[in-house]
């Protein structure tokens, strides 16, 4: 698919918005390449609830989740499970209680797990997601093949829909503007293009497609930061701050995160320049309440 271009507002502050792509898409995982590991992150609950509709009457934009399970060479890995666990619309996990937010403890919304039919695809009925601080809107799931967990990692979806969505809708309404991007996250970083799919419109949902590739015999370490219970006070439900000065996008043990707690949101036309898929497109834009911006901006 061919990325269609799309519209930003004539002014993109903490309530302004960006209008929708009209079937954004990425490429999906080149023949032969693997799909990025990433960080399991603190909130993964291995409760094998094998269920298509992940949603259980929550609010929230509806969103298809659609994997594709695919050994190296391209054939369907049929019989996988696909589990997949995201937070809602207020960026709350199930089964996690946080500092302001309780009563979270034994839910089970927006977790899920579907064994891979003959052509390797998975379809989960979920919501689009909402966001917390330090991270970029994203999904999680695994790919296990009998005892063993062959992919731990995350799929991250289009900012500038996320902005729509995040502005414009009324379950997902905030008063902080969201502090990291996709550009600006750490983990969605060094997972590269491997984990972002395509996304389109259909009737009164969207739809998400990614690519998965893995090896069936693979069993890699799982990156398993601890629960938030477990955190030091003050950092529950948030990924670990810089560890000896190595500022953002490095973690203990150089695991990659977003930004530090506290890291002020990009506003008007640094936002746009960030929010767009290529620097050379915001370079090229009319002037926005004034002078043309550096694509170094």
């Amino acid at each position: 698919m061919k990325r269609r271009t799309f519209l930003t507002s004539a002014f993109l502050g903490a309530g302004a918005a960006v209008l929708p792509p009209q079937g954004q898409a990425s490429t999906p995982a080149a023949a032969g390449e693997l799909t990025a590991q990433t960080t399991e992150g603190p909130y993964y609950l291995g409760l094998d609830l094998m269920r298509a509709d992940i949603t259980e009457g929550l609010k929230g934009f509806p969103l298809d989740v659609v994997f594709t399970v695919l050994d190296p060479q391209g054939r369907p890995c049929a019989g996988a499970l696909v589990d997949i666990w995201h937070c809602n619309a207020e960026g709350d996990y199930s089964g996690f209680d946080k500092p302001g937010v309780q009563g979270r403890t034994g839910t089970t919304y927006l977790r899920g797990t579907q064994t891979a039919g003959a052509d390797g695809t998975v379809t989960f009925h979920s919501l689009y997601p909402g966001w917390y601080q330090g991270r970029t809107t994203h999904i999680h799931f695994k790919v296990r093949s009998g005892k063993l967990t062959n992919l731990t990692s995350q799929f991250f979806l289009p900012d500038t829909l996320s902005e729509f969505l995040y502005t414009q809708v009324s379950a997902y309404h905030r008063t902080a503007l969201r502090d990291t991007l996709n550009s600006t996250d750490g983990i969605a970083i060094a997972a590269g293009t491997t984990v972002e799919g395509n996304v389109r419109e259909a009737r009164g949902r969207y739809v998400a497609s990614l690519t998965v590739r893995v090896d069936p015999a693979a069993n890699p370490p799982v990156d398993r930061p601890p629960a938030p219970g477990q955190m030091p006070d003050g950092l529950a439900g948030l990924m670990p701050p810089p560890m000896d000065g190595k500022g953002p996008g490095q973690m203990e043990k150089g695991r990659p995160f977003g930004p530090p707690p506290g890291m002020k949101a990009l506003e008007g036309e640094k936002r746009i320049a960030a929010l767009l898929p290529d620097a050379e497109r915001s370079a090229a834009m009319p002037p926005i309440g004034g002078p043309r911006m550096s694509p170094k901006a």
